[in-house]
């Protein structure tokens, strides 16, 4: 199975999310994708990740976190001790996000949401100080990202296999290049050459 946890004011609406989920589909696997809409609270939001992941054998699942989902998955990645993908993922959210709190809107919908105070010190508790097993993490971070710097991203996942994009920007705008390479390392055969 494929959990796919999507970013800050992100949704299940996000293209590589619904790119995932057609090509999972295309290939007759849908069942085994699942992507939730992500509390703005870390703490209820990683509680439904583990939920959901947990109903999985390690062996079996893979996360896929785009920028905080990223963060989330190495969490969840670390304590359950299953494959993970990286997009651009966070790499410090509690710094980056501090200047979010108050009032927001999702991209996708334009729901309103509040980011609280006391969310910076939920993700301070989902800290990771360093990743083991390096092999179970593919990490994708371009070089354009233009929200967060991919060579903290490098810094972070060392050991892991990492597909350094040239340029490409914060959604990975490009995702469709790396998607069967995404697949593959989460098991899923495309019929596509590695």
């Amino acid at each position: 199975m494929i959990l796919y946890l999507h970013g800050f004011r992100s949704s299940p609406l996000s293209f590589k999310a619904r790119m995932i989920e057609a090509r999972m589909a295309a290939l007759g696997r849908g069942g085994e994708y699942q992507c939730p809409q992500l509390s703005a609270s870390p703490r209820e939001a990683i509680a439904l990740a583990e939920r959901l992941a947990g109903s999985v054998p390690a062996e079996r699942l893979t996360l896929i976190g785009s920028s905080l989902g990223g963060f989330y998955a190495t969490w969840l990645a670390e304590r359950l001790g299953c494959r993970a993908v990286l997009l651009n993922p966070a790499v410090d959210p509690a710094r980056d996000l501090d200047k979010h709190v108050g009032a927001a809107t999702t991209f996708h919908s334009g729901e309103p949401f509040e980011f609280k105070r006391e969310y910076v010190g939920e993700l301070q508790a989902l800290a990771v100080e360093r990743i083991t097993r390096p092999e179970r993490y593919l990490l994708l971070a371009a070089t354009g990202d233009e929200v967060l710097d991919w060579r903290e991203m490098v810094a972070r996942y060392p050991g892991a296999q990492q597909c350094i994009i040239e340029g490409s920007d914060h959604g990975i705008s490009d995702f469709d290049k790396y998607l069967d390479r995404v697949l593959a390392f989460c098991g899923i055969d495309t019929g596509a050459a590695a």
